[in-house]
């Protein structure tokens, strides 16, 4: 990500006033800035942004440098952050809203596989009420990189030879029954 200098003209305020009525990113404002999700992150090396950065960019209002960022998408969900968060900030929980205002507003690093799958994941539960993980997979590879598609065949052949994997896309039945889906997954529509 390049780094440039933000002016807080730039910045969207009343997105930043509304985030923390989020569920799970209430205590967001009450952050200190100590660095200690950082810190505990297993991942934050590979970040461009670390965790404390991204909860500062929320809390000031820079929505297009927090979803265009790496980072909400390498969090492993893992809530070392969280368990040793002294303000008890369930920064997951952060990150997973991120993701899903990302995927809503289609601000995310292009081609990368990540916000693809989720949507392919989505989309294929929607329509069948289930998910098939080789579709899943294939469509993810089409949109993002098709030639990684390469270097599964060998062990596709093999998950399909031995019956581990099938090609048939299954649904399931009476799936207008289907009350389960959270609300915020309509955000992704």
């Amino acid at each position: 990500m390049e780094r440039q200098i933000r002016y807080q003209r730039e910045a969207d305020l009343a997105w930043a006033h509304s985030f923390p009525q989020n569920p799970g990113c209430e205590r967001l404002l009450s952050c200190i800035q100590c660095g200690t999700c950082s810190a505990t992150c297993p991942l934050a090396l590979y970040m461009d942004l670390t965790p404390r950065q991204v909860i500062a960019l929320v809390r000031e209002g820079f929505r297009e440098d927090v979803l265009r960022s790496k980072t909400i998408w390498l969090c492993a969900s893992c809530y070392a952050c969280a368990v040793e968060c002294p303000q008890n900030i369930s920064i997951t929980d952060v990150m997973y809203r991120l993701k899903r205002e990302a995927i809503a507003s289609g601000i995310y690093p292009k081609r990368f596989p990540i916000p693809v799958l989720a949507r392919e994941f989505y989309e294929m539960v929607r329509r069948r009420g289930r998910n098939s993980e080789f579709w899943v997979v294939f469509w993810m590879a089409m949109r993002t990189n098709p030639l990684v598609l390469l270097s599964m065949a060998r062990t596709g052949w093999e998950l399909w030879r031995t019956g581990r994997m099938s090609l048939r896309l299954r649904g399931i039945q009476r799936r207008g029954d289907l009350q389960y889906l959270p609300a915020a997954s309509k955000e992704v529509d």
